[in-house]
């Protein structure tokens, strides 16, 4: 098998997985169900993939690396760091508001309750530094507004706290209960807070 065959057939794989973990979920979803998606028998798999949770966190970095693009090419769009910081937010709030089934899959720790259950330490170690690199470009832009490495970091999870928080009312329905826009107050928030890092309070 040549190397564009494998990655041709890694991909469909992918995508198979994907349908499979969004109707199923992580504990739901087995190796032959997604197998029978792919058109594939369940050891074809394994010459890809060493697992089911391995499957879950190819897909979940795919997702991730897609978050990481729209962040990135919203922040290049703008030249003043309050200009990226705001972009690069509400790029992040944007993508995960269009595509609910990625703010799913994001969610794996969660699927026993609040007591995490992982993928395995190397595999969440690998999502979170990937994570993390879709959000570098807002903990950039608040170093450039003269903030300290360790006081940006907090300021990306005030927002993407905020941002998961309204995403989670907003695709359950709760923001209805408020009569409230989800994308207005997460626009808000981030304004209120480049003008926090403006006056410097």
């Amino acid at each position: 098998m040549g190397i564009t065959e494998r990655t041709a057939k890694r991909a469909l794989i992918l995508d198979a997985a994907r349908r499979v973990f969004e109707a199923d979920g992580l504990d739901g979803a087995s190796l032959r169900a997604i197998a029978a998606e792919a058109g594939y028998t369940p050891p074809a798999l394994y010459f890809h993939f060493t697992s089911k949770e391995d499957l879950y966190a190819a897909v979940l970095h795919a997702s991730l690396a897609r978050l990481g693009s729209d962040v990135a090419a919203a922040a290049a769009t703008e030249t003043t760091w309050a200009g990226r910081l705001h972009a690069a937010a509400m790029a992040f709030f944007g993508f995960y508001a269009k595509h609910p089934r990625d703010l799913d899959l994001g969610f794996y720790l969660l699927r026993g309750g609040m007591k995490p259950a992982g993928l395995g330490r190397a595999r969440d170690e690998a999502l979170n530094a990937a994570l993390a690199d879709a959000l570098a470009p807002i903990a950039d832009a608040a170093r450039d507004a003269g903030l300290s490495a360790e006081a940006a970091e907090l300021l990306v999870v005030d927002l993407f706290a905020h941002a998961v928080g309204l995403l989670l009312l907003a695709h359950t329905g709760r923001i209805r209960m408020f009569g409230a826009s989800a994308e207005a107050m997460m626009d808000a928030h981030v304004r209120r807070q480049v003008g926090h890092l403006r006056d410097g309070t």
